[in-house]
């Protein structure tokens, strides 16, 4: 599998003092990040489209087609830039071996510029848009409550914002023109859908399924990952009724891992067997499953304690890694040219973290589980420590049988380096961690 980056956090632009300028930024960012720099395969960019106020971070969409070319809503930019500078950028990421996944806010809006009254309850709400862009003029009759749709989803009540009627055939064609522009003229690769609980699965089967041309002709079918934030069971649930309308290539975040994740890196005397339950969206369905350890909007919930220990668990496991940007950049987990960060994390993800998972040992304060490995990938050995009070590690039954495994990336509350292993007749060596840490060893070829 690959890995992500998400190329943002909540108010980036303005808290750098980049407002305006966060694609021309992003930019010079991208050689250090793509496949001869620190290795992510795509990179998920923020909202690109003109937003309520000068300042947002573009989850409260006005003028989906305005990408900060119209003196519109106290702005002429986006706070990232304007549709140029987005351009040049996904060009650069796609230089630089990357795709590019596009954040798409399509559950409401916000900015109306006229209120209206619905005659259908007779509440006055911002309905009225006449977008600078020209294009996707909305009224009352494109909102909820709607004579298009009677029932009401969860998303209907969330913010106080307006909330698009998918069925009135106008919004319909409208979000589906949007989609085109992004696929189809901005060159992006995937989409990552915003509060997925807003809208029905068929809405994504329409955006997925469509037979996307890019300008060289070729047909494309673009990633496409949910954000329904909710139970293991919840978001099961919406992955089988987006498979039914969309052949099952769908994806969504895994929220229950990133919060057993939280408690693993916040507390000590958290108990690793619960990372075993089998009680997470990537256990259930692995190739379905993108696995992070912080995003955007986990404000107040965010991960304080050694959040490598997160990382590493998902770098190690079956899903498809996201790394924030906030982590990666501010928090100094990055550490190029050492085994005791995100970039040999990524390196060992890409070498050697293929193939079935499989739980060796799991108690209170000690975790090993086994990549098995595929033909472009070795397999891998992956130990976490949650002890305190000095290294720790299980003798365990592996795949491979008289073989040397070398270290390749590790950290933990002690400078000592791992040793390599080595397996007996019967395949079993001990694997070790440092306290509070982890370590993954790999085979090592011909050994």
């Amino acid at each position: 599998m690959a890995v992500m980056m998400q190329g943002f956090y909540w108010d980036c632009a303005v808290r750098e003092d980049k407002r305006g300028e966060w694609w021309n930024f992003l930019a010079t960012q991208i050689p250090a990040l793509g496949k001869r720099g620190a290795g992510f395969d795509s990179i998920w960019l923020p909202p690109f489209s003109k937003a309520s106020n000068p300042n947002s971070c573009g989850y409260d969409p006005y003028d989906y087609f305005d990408l900060g070319d119209f003196q519109q809503k106290g702005a002429l930019k986006t706070s990232y830039g304007n549709r140029a500078e987005l351009r040049r950028l996904i060009s650069v990421i796609h230089r630089n071996g990357m795709g590019v996944i596009a954040d798409m806010v399509i559950n409401h809006n916000s900015g109306g510029d006229e209120e209206e009254v619905n005659p259908l309850d007779g509440i006055k709400r911002w309905t009225k848009f006449n977008p600078a862009s020209g294009k996707f003029p909305r009224d009352w009759t494109c909102f909820h409550p709607s004579r298009y749709e009677r029932f009401l989803l969860e998303g209907e009540r969330y913010g106080g914002f307006a909330h698009l009627c998918h069925r009135n055939p106008h919004v319909y064609a409208g979000i589906f023109d949007y989609a085109r522009m992004v696929i189809e003229d901005l060159d992006c690769d995937g989409f990552r859908f915003d509060f997925v609980k807003g809208f029905g699965a068929w809405v994504i089967g329409l955006l997925a399924n469509y037979q996307y041309q890019k300008k060289d002709g070729r047909e494309f079918t673009p990633f496409v990952v949910g954000e329904h934030w909710s139970s293991r069971q919840d978001i099961v649930t919406w992955l089988e009724s987006v498979a039914a309308v969309t052949g099952g290539e769908v994806a969504a975040f895994d929220f229950p891992l990133r919060y057993k994740l939280k408690s693993l890196c916040d507390t000590q005397d958290f108990d690793l067997r619960e990372l075993a339950d089998g009680n997470t969206v990537s256990a259930a369905k692995p190739f379905h499953a993108v696995t992070f350890t912080e995003n955007h909007d986990m404000g107040g919930n965010e991960v304080v304690n050694n959040k490598l220990l997160g990382y590493s668990f998902i770098l190690a496991h079956a899903g498809y890694p996201c790394v924030f940007w906030w982590d990666y950049f501010h928090c100094g987990l990055a550490r190029p040219g050492s085994p005791q960060g995100i970039d040999a994390l990524i390196a060992a993800h890409h070498a050697h973290a293929g193939g079935d998972s499989s739980v060796l040992y799991a108690d209170h304060d000690l975790y090993i589980a086994q990549r098995g490995g595929t033909g472009q990938q070795t397999g891998l050995i992956y130990v976490l420590n949650n002890s305190g009070s000095g290294w720790n590690g299980a003798k365990v039954k592996t795949c491979w049988v008289n073989q040397k495994l070398k270290p390749v990336a590790w950290d933990g509350n002690d400078e000592g380096r791992p040793n390599h292993r080595t397996t007996d007749k019967d395949g079993r060596a001990e694997f070790p961690a440092p306290p509070r840490g982890y370590c993954i060893y790999a085979p090592v070829s011909g050994k």
